[in-house]
């Protein structure tokens, strides 16, 4: 924590960063940390909006303490009940045993099943709003963004949105906690790194949660990871709404998986005959080397999607195999496919992916190609129509 640092004059940011955490859900990498936002309003009444990781709070009962100042603490308001953002939710039970618990019936329940049974809970799903005092709060229902009981409460009287997980980030806060303090493209990658990995799946309840938001003045979103977007919160409501429609950049993702070498040799001849096409943005992975969250990000951000594998065991390569169940699990939609592959005395890298191409239901742009052993200078040549037509239909695609 910075110390006290105000959204407006009665709220505050009551936030923590992370940077000893090595995998987010124990999943997802960390490279540059992430951040843990808990949020206070100080009124007539009191009120906490979500808390921390245990493992990071550290003296977030203190702070709490300190800026009650005397008073109690009146409610503590469950946006999202992920241990992520409930860590502190038993230290503030035995400090506050009063403390009225404000969710809905999803959130009562996961509740529950993680602290016991609660008397002191406050179910705001059928419209209830709560008086602060000078503060009017509101509550939007957004299930499953990304989870049953996820919700936003909404602060009708300074035009604040808190927003739970929705509009989140990877990284730390270095420094800067509002929009207008870092540079947010630095941030953008990985906001669609946790967007793609974490909420994505759910994109078709993101939109209806955009639906439900219509209408709403928001002037600032304080998210319970990243920057508090106070100066421009338009950009990461742009940038949310874009990803969930699935509407992609213009550029070309490929990802491959090479025992010896072979196959990578013919993805970087695919890249290089793509770039001679026109197009600027590609990026070549090694599907055994980058971790899948970096893969998904790329693939949920650009418009064509080359897949080439190794045969192994008569199969794909086993790490091919897990890129492709996970596209079909997050159900990343509209896309441009491409599939080549290699093998040396027995094929099923290819033909396991044709039998992906048929699951996931994306265009495919030209035939896919195989190639024996060694590919030669011809072997090559064998790759250029797949080249060029991924590179023609992702600068003529119209969404």
């Amino acid at each position: 924590m910075f110390g006290k640092i105000q959204v407006s004059d009665k709220i505050f940011w009551l936030g923590v960063n992370d940077r000893r955490k090595q995998l987010f859900e124990n999943i997802w990498p960390l490279p540059e940390g992430v951040c843990y936002n808990s949020y206070f309003i100080v009124d007539d009444k009191t009120a906490l909006i979500d808390t921390v990781d245990f493992c990071a709070g550290k003296s977030f009962l203190a702070v709490v303490e300190k800026y009650l100042n005397g008073k109690t603490l009146d409610y503590l308001i469950i946006n999202h009940m992920e241990l992520d953002h409930t860590g502190e939710v038993v230290n503030l039970l035995k400090k506050y045993p009063d403390v009225k618990i404000v969710g809905n019936a999803s959130t009562k329940r996961i509740f529950e099943s993680y602290f016991g049974v609660i008397a002191n809970f406050l179910d705001v799903s059928k419209g209830e709003t709560i008086d602060l005092g000078y503060h009017k709060l509101r509550f939007v229902m957004t299930p499953w963004v990304h989870w049953p009981e996820t919700m936003m409460t909404y602060d009708a009287t300074e035009k604040v949105l808190f927003a739970g997980d929705a509009f989140g980030t990877f990284g730390a806060l270095n420094g800067g906690v509002f929009d207008d303090e870092i540079d947010v493209n630095v941030y953008e990658d990985e906001a669609l790194r946790y967007y793609s990995n974490v909420v994505g799946k759910y994109s078709g309840m993101v939109q209806k949660a955009f639906a439900k938001l219509a209408g709403i003045d928001i002037k600032c979103i304080c998210s319970t990871h990243g920057p508090i977007w106070r100066s421009n919160p338009q950009k990461i409501m742009d940038l949310y709404d874009k990803w969930s429609k699935y509407e992609a950049d213009e550029g070309v993702v490929i990802v491959f998986a090479s025992m010896y070498g072979n196959t990578e040799d013919v993805a970087d001849y695919v890249g290089r005959k793509i770039a001679e096409n026109g197009i600027k943005n590609i990026k070549i992975h090694d599907v055994s080397k980058t971790h899948i969250s970096y893969l998904i990000r790329d693939i949920w951000k650009y418009k064509g999607v080359i897949l080439g594998s190794c045969s192994y065991n008569s199969e794909m390569f086993p790490l091919m195999e897990h890129i492709c169940r996970e596209i079909v699990h997050f159900g990343i939609q509209n896309k441009k496919l491409g599939i080549f592959g290699t093998f040396s005395w027995n094929g099923g890298g290819v033909k396991n992916l044709n039998k992906f191409a048929e699951d996931i239901k994306w265009e495919q742009v030209a035939d896919s190609v195989e190639l024996k052993g060694i590919p030669s200078d011809a072997d090559y040549g064998k790759c250029d129509a797949l080249a060029i037509a991924m590179a023609q239909q992702v600068k003529d695609w119209q969404q």
